[in-house]
């Protein structure tokens, strides 16, 4: 990704908010880190850009509030030998 920071930040809130992907499975489209991709979608998009940045958090608050549905259809999924 030969973006400056500023420019991936922003690319990954668009994408996030398009797809309404995961930190997770953002990084893995981009091949950064999870680390990289939330410090972009939390720190660095809340300075560059504000209006972007608030809709991003809601989507990433989304995620949070469903993530323990997704780690029990994971577990099920497992055991059920998908």
């Amino acid at each position: 990704m030969s973006r400056t920071v500023p420019q991936r930040a922003i690319v990954l809130g668009e994408y996030i908010l398009d797809t309404g992907a995961t930190v997770r499975a953002a990084a893995k489209v981009f091949k950064i880190s999870k680390s990289t991709v939330h410090k972009d979608v939390t720190e660095r998009l809340s300075h560059d850009n504000p209006a972007l940045y608030r809709q991003v958090k809601a989507v990433l608050e989304k995620n949070k509030k469903e993530r323990h549905i997704r780690g029990g259809m994971a577990t099920r999924k497992k055991y059920k030998g998908e």
